[in-house]
């Protein structure tokens, strides 16, 4: 009998206390004893965005966050910008298309990051975009994206605002949402926050406050004012996941046992060891450039399917890895290191990949990318 193992960039594997915490009999969601846990809540993610300001909490997948940042922050006859490296950078277009917001996207070559100057001329040659969307970390890709550089630049222009959806970024690498003048930040909760799916979370700056309030484009469950309102008497506007808020509670309170720094590190180390194994075995990282420190996209070797591959991790051990997706099918394995990972995580899923590409008659002396994520992670 093999265990399982999830190595997707989302859901994560979680913490044996959160699933404790989840498994506890429900209680109600209008009582003080769920208003308490609210209320420990709303310091935590504070902390945990590194922001002043109330973070809100949406029973949905992180997709209804960003979902919210377009009908809550824009009106009719807004155009926005859109930088697209990848599956999830093209969603802030549809999303925009579906509420009839004209946007100029910024193309990325999969795998690299959004060039900086691309954002400043598009803002200097559009005086009328509104808004710019962007990733922290694009997920599909495995590369993250000059996020204070770009708040440098949006921050000058009073009638714009830059919304970054960290879902896969948050609580991986330092995102210090008001020291940057990040205007939206979006997270969800299976990613490092140690939770199975459920939970969208937004934070807004004062300047994103002010868009709100103008907006006229259609919303009724992702209200962000109606939220607001509900979130300062610790509540939520609708039924929320109450098993997940407990969670979320046991969750932040491990982040914040560890100390933010030292979780940062610990995905740096983890995501460093991971890079230095595939480097070793000869294999070649997707985004060699800018990778994120949330995951590890690998180009799969010529002649072995990545789909292959990607399924007898599963049939021969128990472990979930990503394929590629669009573009990148077939062509990469995506291997998380966000949340709920340890150092000898990383030695287990290096050395299934060793065996797994042995099998398929790649050619490399086993235990060589072993051996490069002890190394490193013995530093």
């Amino acid at each position: 009998m093999d265990k399982k193992y999830l190595f997707s960039p989302g859901p994560t594997m979680l913490p044996p206390e959160v699933l404790l915490k989840m498994a506890e009999p429900i209680m109600h969601h209008r009582e003080p004893e769920f208003e308490r846990i609210f209320a420990e809540i709303r310091e935590g993610l504070k902390c945990l965005f590194q922001t002043k300001n109330e973070v809100l909490i949406f029973t949905s997948s992180g997709t209804g966050a960003m979902e919210g940042a377009v009908s809550n922050l824009l009106s009719k006859g807004d155009k926005a910008l859109v930088v697209r490296g990848g599956k999830f950078g093209e969603r802030w277009g549809e999303i925009c298309k579906a509420y009839g917001i004209e946007f100029i996207p910024i193309d990325v070559d999969w795998g690299k990051a959004v060039d900086p100057k691309q954002v400043q001329k598009a803002l200097d040659s559009n005086p009328s975009i509104r808004a710019v969307y962007t990733q922290a970390s694009e997920t599909s890709t495995g590369a993250k994206h000059p996020i204070r550089e770009m708040a440098e630049i949006v921050k000058k222009y009073e009638e714009t605002v830059i919304v970054v959806d960290a879902i896969t970024g948050i609580g991986v690498f330092n995102i210090p949402m008001d020291e940057w003048g990040i205007d939206v930040l979006i997270s969800g909760s299976q990613k490092a926050l140690m939770l199975p799916p459920g939970l969208a979370f937004a934070a807004l700056s004062d300047k994103a406050w002010k868009f709100v309030e103008r907006s006229n484009l259609p919303k009724y469950y992702f209200d962000f004012k109606k939220e607001l309102k509900s979130a300062q008497k610790n509540q939520n506007s609708f039924t929320p996941a109450i098993s997940l808020f407990v969670g979320l509670r046991e969750s932040l309170n491990l982040i914040r046992k560890e100390g933010l720094e030292a979780v940062f590190r610990r995905h740096e180390k983890l995501a460093e060891a991971t890079r230095a194994a595939v480097k070793a075995l000869g294999l070649e990282l997707y985004a060699p450039d800018s990778p994120s420190n949330a995951l590890t996209a690998v180009k799969v070797p010529e002649g072995i399917p990545g789909g292959k591959l990607k399924s007898l991790f599963f049939e021969k051990f128990g472990i979930t890895v990503a394929g590629g997706q669009d573009q990148a099918k077939g062509k990469i394995i995506r291997i998380a290191h966000l949340g709920y990972y340890g150092r000898l995580d990383m030695v287990m899923v290096i050395s299934a990949l060793e065996m797994l590409l042995k099998e398929m008659g790649y050619a490399f002396e086993l235990g060589t990318g072993v051996k490069a994520v002890e190394e490193i992670l013995m530093k």
